[in-house]
């Protein structure tokens, strides 16, 4: 069972990738990249106080990804996260934030292929081409499942996967 979980919020965010958030700017309704509002559950200063976190999640979306690198506040929540050893789940151009906040250096991963060029800038990262990265999933069935099984185990993440009919 999850302790705390939160993921944050970015206009510009991909609404596919969101699910349970912190709003970068506050609880105000966020615009996501197709233009749907989505409300988070609280803001990011809020968010903060109830830590630690079993795992926090950067949503893609290519305006998203480009607002998480701005905020000295998820920078804050991320590095708390890492020296604690907690999961942190990026996914798409999400990773593009992890290199800006400097985490997890040294790590695999694997990100759109759009923002390939801009993580291996400087080469902090060893990238992948496989589709799911622990350290950088960018499918979003994948990167469910591949949470999943981090937080539970392989057997639940089959019990998840068997009803989505998904190709192995």
């Amino acid at each position: 069972v999850l302790n705390y979980y939160f993921e944050f919020l970015a206009k510009g965010a991909e609404e596919m990738e969101t699910v349970t958030i912190a709003g970068l700017a506050g609880k105000d309704p966020v615009q996501c990249s197709l233009d749907v509002f989505i409300c988070p559950d609280a803001s990011l200063e809020d968010a903060k106080k109830e830590g630690p976190y079993d795992i926090i999640i950067l949503p893609g979306g290519n305006l998203g990804a480009q607002n998480l690198p701005e905020s000295a506040s998820v920078k804050e929540i991320l590095k708390e996260q890492e020296n604690q050893k907690g999961l942190i789940a990026t996914i798409c151009a999400g990773p593009t934030a992890l290199m800006a906040h400097e985490i997890s250096f040294g790590s695999k991963v694997t990100t759109l292929p759009l923002a390939k060029d801009k993580m291996m800038n400087g080469s902090h990262y060893t990238y992948s081409e496989n589709r799911v990265e622990k350290d950088g999933p960018r499918t979003s069935f994948e990167f469910v499942l591949t949470i999943v099984e981090a937080l539970s185990s392989k057997e639940m993440a089959a019990q998840v996967k068997a009803p989505l009919v998904l190709k192995d």
